[in-house]
């Protein structure tokens, strides 16, 4: 019953995947023991409300940031593809792409994704995979562009994560992530919350999660209404529904529940890429707030010493 509810047991998805015992019960395991959110449940969630506005809205984010008008003729890395929402849209934009995610349910929806709109296409490949293992990595070569939109926080090992994603950029190819911001002692209150919602019953985790969405409103309102402005949230959501095409309730459950949690200072990302190569170009942060800064760096076409999988 437990596995039911963890990986939805269709023969399609059985038949298409292959894990092996010990991926499966480290997974299960995890989830189980409140050590790791159930981020591909919430992305099966997701799935069945998507539209075309919010795949157009999530096409944009990426030409906007990446600042190109297509990927024709690029390869794309989806690392932690959750809903498989921007692989789509890398698909879309003419890129061949490559998806995984460590979260098996978040691999059936990327999968599921794919046969809506882009059954059998051989230029996408949906598989399961974790960040953290390089024998894994060794496989995949190198891409155009890297893609890992909130993801490498959630590994619980995330500087180790920076390490690994490194040389899967191709010398001149880029790469764009989302790291949440770290805002010293209140990140510390966040993960408190992020390990009890975890590690509580179905009615606690509700209940965490309207009491979260109701302190962030209230506090957005006060803001607004300081500034002579509606203090009424409908625009601010219609806003934030427009923002890379996400749904702010799923996107307020994987806040209060996204568990590992890690966090960083902008200039401690971009002092790592640059000491790795990389030159920065696009910054997006959070204002300081909570949230993610979002990266655009692009790797130096001159070769790394450091290169641990012995790609280049």
């Amino acid at each position: 019953m437990f596995l039911d509810l963890i990986i939805p047991p269709t023969d399609r998805f059985l038949s298409e995947f292959t894990f092996g015992d010990d991926i499966l019960s480290k997974n299960l395991r995890e989830l189980a023991d409140g050590e790791r959110f159930a981020f591909g449940d919430n992305w099966a969630h997701f799935l069945k409300n998507l539209n075309e506005k919010q795949i157009k809205e999530a096409k944009k984010s990426l030409k906007e940031l990446l600042e190109i008008n297509d990927l024709e003729g690029k390869s794309f890395l989806d690392i932690g593809s959750g809903s498989g929402l921007f692989s789509m849209a890398a698909r879309r934009l003419g890129a061949s792409v490559h998806s995984f995610d460590y979260d098996l349910q978040a691999v059936y929806c990327t999968e599921e994704l794919k046969s809506r709109y882009f059954p059998k296409d051989s230029s996408w490949l949906v598989e399961e995979g974790n960040i953290l293992d390089k024998e894994y990595l060794k496989k995949l070569g190198q891409f155009d562009i890297v893609y890992s939109w909130g993801v490498l926080h959630h590994t619980g090992q995330m500087w180790q994560a920076f390490e690994n994603i490194v040389p899967l950029v191709k010398p001149g190819g880029q790469l764009f992530i989302a790291i949440y911001n770290d805002q010293g002692g209140a990140s510390k209150r966040w993960k408190m919350i992020k390990r009890v919602y975890n590690h509580s019953p179905k009615f606690i985790k509700i209940a965490l999660v309207i009491s979260v969405g109701m302190f962030l409103e209230g506090r957005s309102a006060i803001i607004r209404l300081a500034r002579l402005q509606n203090p009424l949230p409908f625009r601010d959501w219609a806003r934030k529904q427009e923002d890379r095409g996400m749904s702010v309730w799923h996107d307020l459950i994987d806040w209060v529940g996204g568990y590992p949690f890690e966090v960083a200072k902008p200039e401690q990302v971009f002092n790592f890429f640059k000491i790795n190569g990389f030159s920065m170009e696009n910054l997006t942060t959070c204002g300081g707030g909570y949230g993610c800064n979002q990266f655009v760096f692009r790797r130096s076409r001159i070769n790394s010493s450091k290169d641990p999988y012995n790609i280049i």
